[in-house]
C-alpha cells in the first residue's frame, strides 16, 4: 500500500473533499482517501499496482487537479 498527498487549489469546503473522496474511491485499488478543506490537500491510499498517474488523471477530469 502506498501513500500520496495531494495539493488540491480547487478545494474550498468539505463538499469538495466529499466528491473528491467518492470519485476516487471507485477506482480499483484505492483504499482510503483523507482531505482536509483547510490546507487543500488530500491524501490517498492506494494499491502499489495503482499509478499515481491515473489518480491525477481522475483528479483532472473531476475538475479538482493536483498540483
Amino acid at each position: 500500500m502506498q501513500q500520496k498527498q495531494f495539493t488540491i487549489p480547487n478545494i474550498s469546503c468539505g463538499h469538495c473533499v466529499r466528491t473528491i473522496t467518492n470519485e476516487l474511491t471507485e477506482i480499483p485499488g484505492v483504499g482510503k482517501v483523507n482531505g482536509n478543506p483547510e490546507t487543500k490537500t488530500i491524501t490517498v491510499e492506494f494499491d502499489d499496482g495503482l499509478s499515481v498517474e491515473t489518480l491525477l488523471a481522475t483528479l483532472k477530469e473531476i475538475g479538482y487537479p493536483a498540483q
